[in-house]
C-alpha cells in the first residue's frame, strides 16, 4: 500500500524522496543550513522540482556548501558559475550565494554558529503546525518575516519572508506535513 503523502509530493521521483526523507526533519549543522538557504534563494520563481535536479551539481560548483571556500569565490569564479548549464545562471541569486556565504561567517562568528542564530527564530524547537491540505500553508509567517527582517539587517541577500518560510519548511524548523501524510508524525 502506498503510504499518503503531502499533496506537493506525490508525482516526481526526486520530490517524493526528498519529502520522505528529509523536507521538515530539523537540520542543525551550518554547512546543511547553508545550502538549503542557497537552495531555496535559487528556486524563487522556480519550481523545486527545478531546484532537485540541479542539486548534485550545485554541489560541486559551490564546493560542497562550505561557506568558508564559498566566502572566498572572486569575479572570475562567479563569471564560470554563470557560464554553468548545471545550476540556475542568475547573476544576483549567484552574487547572493557568495555575500551570504559570507555573512554565514559572520554570524558564526557573532553567535558560535549559524545554528544558533537560525532556530532562535523558533525558540530553538520545531513548530508543529496542524496543515489539512496545502491550500492552509501560508506562504510566510510572523516568524519568517523576523528572520527576513534580521538577515537583511545582517546584509544576507535573497531572504524575503516567503524565501525564509521555505527554508524554515525545508530544515524542520516548522513541521508543515499535512496531518493525514506518514511523514506528520515521524518528523
Amino acid at each position: 500500500m502506498t503510504p499518503t503523502r503531502c499533496a506537493w509530493a506525490r508525482g516526481d521521483a526526486l520530490d517524493v524522496a526528498y519529502h520522505d526523507t528529509e523536507w521538515g526533519v530539523p537540520v542543525h549543522d551550518d554547512r546543511r543550513l547553508f545550502e538549503m538557504l542557497v537552495l531555496e534563494g535559487a528556486q524563487a520563481g522556480l519550481s523545486w522540482s527545478t531546484i532537485l535536479r540541479k542539486r548534485e551539481h550545485y554541489r560541486r560548483a559551490f564546493a560542497g556548501f562550505d561557506p568558508a571556500r564559498v566566502a572566498r569565490f572572486d569575479a572570475r569564479k562567479k563569471a564560470r558559475l554563470l557560464r554553468d548549464p548545471g545550476i540556475v545562471r542568475n547573476r544576483l541569486k549567484v552574487e547572493a550565494a557568495v555575500v551570504n556565504a559570507r555573512k554565514v561567517l559572520e554570524v558564526t562568528a557573532a553567535c558560535g554558529s549559524f545554528d544558533a542564530f537560525i532556530w532562535q527564530f523558533v525558540d530553538g524547537k520545531p513548530v508543529r503546525n496542524a496543515r489539512r491540505s496545502r491550500t492552509e500553508i501560508p506562504a510566510q509567517t510572523a516568524a519568517s518575516r523576523a528572520m527576513s527582517r534580521r538577515l537583511v539587517e545582517r546584509g544576507f541577500r535573497f531572504v524575503g519572508p516567503t524565501i525564509c518560510y521555505a527554508f524554515m519548511q525545508a530544515v524542520g524548523m516548522v513541521n508543515d506535513h499535512e496531518v493525514r501524510c506518514f511523514r506528520y508524525r515521524e518528523v
